[in-house]
């Protein structure tokens, strides 16, 4: 018999203590245990929310922009580490799952970051972390490309639980992706982007992809986008004191929680710090699947034949037949990995 969950959702809209990990980690802790308050048993937060985002890369050179880079990899953190159980304790203090971006240090290479997404599940456990596949445009300038090791769907109290960072969310493959792997619950993490091009509508970009998503695959996303403190603008215009301004401008920043129909659920979130929370009952993505369901009946698998490799990237593969310790194709701890890859080990 088919029983699917109905819970209550929260997205976070808010800044992180930029640049400040530990403040930022306490900080998530907080809206952690303010959303399972409020009855949530998902909570997602924004894209790098520990603990910050590279706006330098928009208003600056890359010369100018370089102190900066050298400043988050120092805030960066590492995967496992003290930071990220800390939060995945609160998770199961809590009794609510959790998606949050951080930037990630390679544990082998100190100028080597990732823009990544970690799943925590409600009793602790980390699911997995997804970095980034593609930076977007200026953020080339800071994060490495990810891989497709952890391009995966999580079991969960809620549900099937995917997630992807930002742009990802225009990237067809990557979400196609995750629907073929049975995704019923999506997190979309952003950040606010004012320093988009003028005619940009940064807010209703973010809407419009996640409605898409929605639509097309008949699930729900909840959206968490970040803001911008005072903080971070005094930060950026301390040299370039023109972006301010810029940095101030509205309709930047969306959160909210879209149905499989594409429609928002109650009112989002527009620029403002809060939390948004929605009802998700995931019995409403049956029926519109027996219109279109293009992972399933409404599909030609014998035309299209989409190939997803998932196997780790790696610098270097070493052989060490008499070594004391078991370590992964990256140099890090077979621990990091192996909440990521069971199902590719099987």
């Amino acid at each position: 018999m088919l029983n699917l969950p109905q819970f209550k959702a929260a997205a976070v809209q808010a800044a992180p203590v930029f640049l400040d990990t530990d403040a930022t980690v306490d900080k998530v802790c907080r809206l952690i245990k303010e959303a399972a308050d409020n009855g949530a048993k998902l909570v997602a937060f924004p894209e790098v929310f520990v603990a910050g985002y590279p706006y330098w890369n928009w208003v600056m050179n890359p010369v100018e922009g370089s102190p900066w880079f050298e400043k988050l990899c120092k805030s960066a953190i590492e995967l496992p580490g003290p930071e990220i159980r800390k939060i995945a304790q609160a998770a199961k203090s809590n009794h609510i799952n959790v998606v949050v971006g951080v930037n990630e240090r390679s544990r082998t290479g100190v100028g080597t970051l990732y823009n990544t997404l970690v799943a925590i599940a409600d009793d602790g456990r980390i699911l997995g972390r997804h970095r980034k596949l593609v930076p977007t445009w200026a953020e080339k300038l800071t994060w490495a490309n990810g891989d497709g090791s952890a391009l995966r769907v999580h079991d969960t109290s809620v549900g099937p639980l995917g997630s992807l960072a930002c742009g990802e969310n225009t990237n067809t493959l990557a979400r196609f992706s995750l629907l073929a792997q049975g995704e019923l619950v999506h997190v979309a993490s952003y950040i606010s982007l004012p320093v988009a091009p003028a005619d940009y509508d940064m807010a209703e970009a973010i809407r419009v992809r996640a409605a898409a998503h929605c639509f097309e695959g008949k699930v729900f996303t909840v959206v968490s986008c970040s803001t911008i403190s005072p903080e971070i603008v005094e930060a950026m215009s301390a040299s370039h004191p023109q972006v301010r301004e810029q940095l101030a401008r509205r309709n930047s920043a969306f959160s909210g929680i879209l149905g499989p129909d594409g429609r928002v659920i109650g009112e989002p979130l527009i620029d403002d710090e809060g939390i948004v929370y929605a009802d998700i009952d995931l019995s409403r993505c049956i029926q519109p699947r027996q219109m279109h369901d293009i992972t399933g009946h409404y599909n030609r698998f014998d035309v299209f034949d989409l190939r997803v490799n998932r196997r780790p990237l790696a610098a270097a593969q070493f052989s060490d037949a008499d070594a004391a310790e078991v370590w992964d194709l990256d140099g890090e701890l077979a621990e990091i990995n192996s909440f990521e890859n069971t199902e590719s080990k099987r």
